[in-house]
């Protein structure tokens, strides 16, 4: 089964490297890429499966023992979040091909978007399977490559005005992390996650901490965690809908999971935890009140993606079993709600040719289930029960009573304000762009294709689905939860003979 480890990465590779010898061919490509997204699904939920029966998984590429060679670990977390993004980089696939078929038809660059698509995946499943720092930040330049060429499609001035700011601020992040990846070798004189455990252990404190503050800064930036997430409201909306959506719902969260990742094996305890959570805090409020104040859907989104992203930052900060496991669950609730959301914003393009809010009214009417995706998927963001959006808070909100004290509880304050607020968006976005009146500026269009709405419907129904195993779903975040916690279960599969 440790064979399976390696095929999340290699599949969309080799798929990669096929789409681009069918460049002038876009219906075999698009079977390519839909194939080998299929099969990665399949696999993930294999090893998920695998890892949560059995425990880690890894895998010594070319043979070479850890900690000299590279290595693939699947941990219950990182299996999770294979099978959760393979999930949605699978639907917004599908929503794209709709959307080339209806849009530009075959004149659309297929013969960019697949390989680059399939590369940004590849990317993304390396840097959860990363058992070093080194191949990490691989995986974080694979993605980012293929996701400078994505926000620039069909390039237009905003486009490469929004596009160049996401590249200068992410290639700064990279740095940051590749600086801090050169300084963690000369301290410890390795990067293998599993053997820093005790390396990193025995450094100053003063050293340790400065290493651990330099990989937050890098990490930081890429979740957009505030204060350092002024970069993404202006960088993601003008980018098309299917690239919005799974840069919102994905990308920034493998930020999040090498936060998760680096804190709880790399540095354990509570060090920096009121750092995170102050951040987490700021990163709640001001990404909230951003979303207030726009008047445009896309942009509006954008914000409440920077706010959400403190729920997560704050499991993180409260440094316990029951905090990872609301963050945990929150990420997967949130990576399918704020891609869907995405989604159905591209939708109301599509229907409306625009996403300003004071452009739009009367779409309950006009596209009766486009108000009917939204309003659900609008109320799981916004945390009204039973959907997973209420049981991911309530798990962090009771996560931190259970840990006590001001800074915890200021925070479950603000979660709960934050919750309201966000209440508050999701309910004007509907009331103004479904609700009201139609628009004299809202044109008939041709019927929305069926593969977009066919891929949103899927999301949405993999979102309320969250509701109906989050009893299993909690069991294996509070599994991944205490493997993070305990450190041993990963440093004994990688390395069996123990971190020295």
């Amino acid at each position: 089964m440790t064979a399976l480890v390696p095929l999340p990465v290699v599949l969309p590779l080799l798929g990669a490297a096929l789409t681009l010898l069918l460049a002038n061919r876009p219906w075999p490509q698009r079977a390519v890429s839909v194939g080998c997204l299929t099969t990665s699904l399949v696999v993930a939920v294999l090893l998920l499966v695998q890892a949560y029966r059995h425990g880690p998984l890894v895998v010594q590429i070319g043979a070479w023992p850890a900690p000299v060679g590279i290595v693939l670990v699947a941990d219950q977390l990182a299996a999770l979040m294979l099978v959760v993004s393979s999930a949605v980089t699978l639907c917004v696939l599908l929503y794209s091909i709709g959307q080339g078929q209806a849009e530009i038809g075959e004149t659309a660059p297929v013969s960019i978007f697949h390989p680059t698509y399939l590369v940004l995946t590849a990317g993304v499943c390396n840097a959860f399977l990363a058992g070093d720092l080194f191949n990490l930040y691989v995986g974080f330049e694979m993605l980012l490559a293929a996701s400078f060429v994505l926000i620039t499609l069909n390039s237009t001035g905003p486009r490469i005005r929004t596009g160049s700011t996401y590249v200068v601020v992410n290639v700064l992040a990279s740095m940051i992390f590749l600086i801090s990846v050169g300084l963690i070798y000369a301290a410890t004189g390795t990067l293998n996650l599993a053997q820093l455990t005790a390396r990193l252990d025995a450094l100053p404190d003063g050293v340790r901490l400065s290493l651990q503050l330099m990989l937050l800064v890098a990490f930081g930036i890429k979740a957009a965690v505030f204060p350092l997430s002024a970069w993404l409201p202006d960088s993601y909306p003008t980018a098309p809908a299917p690239v919005t959506a799974v840069f919102a719902g994905l990308l920034t969260k493998v930020g999040v999971y090498a936060i998760i990742r680096t804190q709880t094996l790399l540095f354990p305890g509570q060090q920096a935890g009121e750092l995170l959570m102050v951040a987490a805090a700021l990163t709640m409020v001001v990404g909230i009140l951003g979303a207030v104040a726009q008047s445009d859907m896309k942009r509006l989104l954008s914000f409440t993606l920077v706010s959400h992203i403190g729920y997560m930052i704050f499991g993180v900060g409260l440094s316990t079993v029951a905090g990872l496991v609301g963050a945990i669950f929150y990420v997967v609730h949130h990576i399918t709600i704020q891609t869907t959301l995405f989604l159905i914003a591209g939708l109301v393009e599509q229907r409306a040719g625009s996403t300003d809010l004071r452009r739009l009214g009367g779409l309950a009417r006009l596209a009766p289930l486009l108000g009917v995706l939204f309003f659900v998927s609008a109320m799981n963001l916004a945390g009204i029960p039973p959907f997973s959006g209420f049981l991911g808070k309530l798990g962090l909100l009771q996560a931190g009573v259970a840990a006590g004290g001001p800074l915890p509880w200021t925070l479950v304050a603000v979660c709960t304000a934050t919750s309201l607020l966000t209440l508050y968006v999701a309910s004007r976005v509907w009331n103004i762009a479904f609700w009201r009146s139609p628009c004299q500026t809202v044109a008939p269009s041709a019927p929305l294709p069926a593969l977009m709405v066919g891929a949103t419907v899927a999301l949405v129904v993999l979102g309320v689905g969250l509701t109906v195993v989050a009893g299993p779903l909690f069991e294996v975040t509070a599994g991944a939860a205490t493997d993070l916690i305990e450190r041993t279960p990963y440093v004994r599969a990688v390395l069996p003979g123990g971190a020295s």
